[in-house]
């Protein structure tokens, strides 16, 4: 028998062994020093608090919580057991402290709560925060600090400089360095005081702004309360800074939120600009391709529902197949036949959305669908205390970007590219040169279709998924078409970006109605002066 098998069958059972016997050993520990809860002495109390303080074990935590909740209770009967309670309709749902074992539901009368007074409280506060400060988690150290902001007092200003001594992570210490300038802004010493001052006017966190306006406080008739002018003085020229810094990042958000509308505008319509450009097919049923891909990415989660984390990376090739093979259908079945005849070609389309709609409706139910956002696209990246930006969005701006590219390098570096190139630029020259125009069309509404089935990917992470999400898109994604200028792939990227960002700077004062109209107008304005928009086709065919 080789060393490799003895290992395999000897240290390893020993291995569990011994780890199972130090959390056995490490329940007791705990459970010996919670025996003194049940005590109905609060100076007993008090010292198994201090006990706990020193134990590193995250039920510790949660113990003090629901103590301060008045949530920790301990059975009548035999075992008197400590246990967490929660409220359900039929009583208490009770769960044990240390074996976190669920004991079903109680009467409230089979329970003896553990009591507080007011002295318990505060030691309890202060051992939570202290022990959130020491936390490993920076996120949860810096939440620790926020909720200290509050109520500082002469005790708690101990907790945040014995941490800010040790405290590396840059986030945290901007936090704690707030919390103790404003405790400092209470001292008797002057320089102190303004020494507070310019901490503040430093930071962008709310507190230390609600900090400073009581300094500048006027009374009823109009003069300033406080009598300090220096003092005074520093609080006005803090506050303008941090008022100034609000206003970058509220518009470093704002263009953010355009960003990420236009990355949604430019996947939705670069579809739009290559399908419209090669063939000059108005097509009203691109919205409902959206749509496809968005019910593909709903169909594939509820396929693997144990794997959501991975959904996407399957629903964007699947999207992309079946809107692109709907698309090739579109074109083989209908569109072929009203070449040179835009309108019948725009009416044809929209009875096919029109198609679509119900079809999923018969299938999926009018309802709106919701699409699970995996765990690695949730959350925000914290920039400072006043700017967060939502992963998701960052996401689909990357994720757009990328199709972008892709489809470049599809269009510059591949046969079917070059045949796409050389029939919007003269279809008649390109037939007469043996390139199959029927063919290119029907691959090139496969591609624009596929694409806008991944921006029903992309869409699904933002919004619900509905019959109807597809109409919200089509008038938008025309006029990223129509701006940029036909067929040009560059100027749909400028103008999707263009007219996201303008959308939201509109937004906050015009409402998102009345910013869509404005947008609207400018583009047809715009038009009269530019007919072949931002950056138009050049050579004969473009004439």
């Amino acid at each position: 028998m080789s060393i490799e098998r003895l290992c395999r069958l000897f240290f390893i059972p020993f291995m569990i062994f011994v780890l199972a016997g130090a959390a056995k050993a490490s329940d007791m520990a705990l459970a010996e020093v919670l025996e003194g809860l049940k005590d109905d002495s609060f100076n007993k109390k008090k010292e198994v608090i201090s006990q706990l303080e020193t134990i590193d074990d995250p039920r510790v935590m949660k113990v003090f919580q629901q103590m301060l909740d008045g949530d920790l209770h301990f059975q009548e009967q035999e075992p008197q057991l400590l246990v967490f309670t929660a409220k359900t309709d039929d009583g208490l749902a009770v769960t044990a402290v240390v074996s976190g074992e669920t004991l079903g539901v109680v009467n409230k009368r089979d329970l003896n709560k553990v009591k507080v007074n007011n002295s318990l409280r505060k030691d309890l506060r202060a051992a939570i925060a202290k022990l959130s400060l020491n936390n490993k988690d920076s996120k949860v150290r810096r939440d620790a600090v926020r909720n200290m902001l509050r109520d500082i007092d002469s005790e708690s200003v101990v907790l945040l400089r014995d941490r800010q001594s040790i405290e590396t992570e840059g986030l945290v210490l901007d936090v704690l360095a707030v919390g103790v300038a404003i405790y400092e802004l209470g001292s008797d010493d002057a320089s102190l005081r303004l020494a507070a001052v310019d901490i503040l006017g430093d930071s962008l966190e709310s507190a230390a702004r609600n900090a400073l306006l009581p300094l500048v406080e006027k009374n009823e008739n109009g003069q300033y309360k406080l009598e300090d002018r220096e003092l005074r003085s520093a609080a006005i020229k803090a506050l303008a800074r941090i008022d100034a810094k609000l206003k970058y990042n509220e518009w470093a958000e704002t263009i953010y939120f355009g960003l990420s509308l236009g990355s949604v505008l430019l996947l939705a319509a670069i579809g739009l600009a290559i399908t419209f450009g090669v063939m000059g097919v108005i097509n009203m049923a691109h919205g409902e391709l959206i749509m496809i891909g968005a019910y593909t990415t709903y169909v594939v989660q509820l396929l693997m529902p144990n794997s959501i984390e991975y959904s996407l990376f399957v629903a964007i090739p699947a999207a992309f197949v079946v809107a692109g093979l709907v698309g090739v259908a579109i074109e083989r079945g209908v569109i072929q036949f009203l070449y040179g005849r835009p309108l019948e070609t725009l009416l044809a389309t929209f009875g096919i959305s029109l198609i679509l709609q119900q079809l999923v409706r018969t299938i999926f139910s009018p309802l709106n669908r919701s699409v699970e956002t995996p765990e690695w696209m949730s959350g925000t990246f914290e920039v400072n205390s006043a700017l967060a930006l939502t992963y998701n969005r960052g996401y689909i701006i990357i994720f757009s970007l990328l199709v972008f590219i892709a489809l470049l390098m599809v269009l510059k570096k591949t046969s079917l590219g070059l045949h796409v190139r050389a029939v919007s630029q003269n279809r008649q020259m390109a037939r007469a040169m043996g390139v199959r125009t029927g063919w290119v069309d029907a691959m090139t509404f496969g591609l624009g279709s596929g694409i806008a089935g991944i921006a029903g990917v992309a869409l699904s992470q933002l919004t619900n998924v509905g019959p109807n999400m597809g109409q919200a898109y089509i008038i938008d994604s025309f006029m990223v078409v129509v701006f940029g200028g036909v067929g040009n792939l560059w100027g749909t990227l400028v103008a999707a970006m263009s007219l996201g960002v303008i959308n939201k700077v509109l937004e906050p004062w015009a409402g998102a109605v009345l910013a869509k109209i404005l947008v609207l107008i400018f583009i047809i304005l715009f038009i009269q002066k530019r007919p072949k928009g931002l950056f138009p086709q050049r050579g004969r065919a473009a004439e």
